[in-house]
């Protein structure tokens, strides 16, 4: 187990390649214990590409992916999130019938132990299960502000509420590592301000590393403490925020000019 400071995830020159389209070319960089990191880049600069492999959607064509230490690439996707491992989506993926209170539950599921026999006779470990995780699930569901919505459909919400409940769903499967995929889209000047405090919130009371991948650029250089550029598949620039946003190669990618 990584400590705070220490790397907790280190990607190794990861390459992929779809068809003729290098997505990524030796893409390496690491996240400490604790911090928060922000992944930026033009549109298809190959950041959506790089979640994918982290979460195991996609298998690099070369380079090792590390977390706490270990190589995590033959590791089955459905055990990503059992390693420590949780994960948000661009387009929400909510079970839009079930209510907020059911639908973080759900994402709990992968963390019990309780086998389908067990399950189904409904046996004292399993309701022992159960009852942790709806305490769990009431203790998020509080963290993001969601008790007033608790027992309302999801689909009866607005978008940014539905957010909240994706992210107390990554959150309830005890992720290590909080991969967060544009969590700010869609959302007005308000919740992006609630949701920079949210996000250090998550890591300072739960405890939970964080890598954001996000276009909005004043929430990323205002959150992170680390900020990582792609441009064509490769790393542009690795270091603090006031670093990469004076870097000339971030510059030209962004602006198509050298800084003045």
């Amino acid at each position: 187990m990584a400590t705070k400071g220490e790397s907790l995830l280190s990607v190794r020159d990861l390459s992929i390649r779809f068809g003729g389209i290098v997505a990524l070319d030796r893409v390496g960089f690491s996240v400490a214990e604790g911090s928060i990191a922000g992944l930026i880049g033009p549109n298809g600069a190959g950041k959506t590409t790089l979640f994918n492999c982290l979460s195991r959607l996609y298998r690099p064509s070369e380079g090792a992916i590390l977390f706490e230490g270990r190589p995590i690439l033959d590791a089955p996707r459905h055990r990503i999130a059992a390693l420590g491992i949780g994960r948000t989506f661009q387009n929400l993926a909510l079970f839009r019938s079930m209510s907020v209170l059911d639908n973080v539950r759900v994402g709990g599921h992968c963390r019990m132990g309780a086998g389908f026999l067990a399950h189904a006779l409904a046996l004292p470990a399993v309701r022992r299960e159960e009852a942790a995780l709806l305490e769990q699930a009431h203790r998020l569901i509080d963290l993001l502000d969601l008790g007033a919505v608790a027992g309302v459909p999801v689909a009866a919400l607005p978008f940014g509420t539905q957010k909240r409940v994706e992210l107390a769903r990554a959150l309830i499967t005890q992720p290590k590592l909080l991969l967060l995929d544009e969590p700010a889209g869609g959302l007005n000047h308000e919740e992006v301000d609630q949701l920079r405090s949210r996000i250090r919130d998550i890591r300072d009371r739960l405890g939970v590393t964080v890598l954001l991948v996000e276009h909005h650029m004043n929430l990323v250089m205002t959150v992170s403490d680390q900020v990582v550029a792609l441009d064509f598949g490769r790393v542009i620039a690795d270091g603090t925020p006031a670093e990469v946003q004076g870097d000339d190669a971030v510059i030209r990618a962004y602006l198509g000019a050298p800084a003045a």
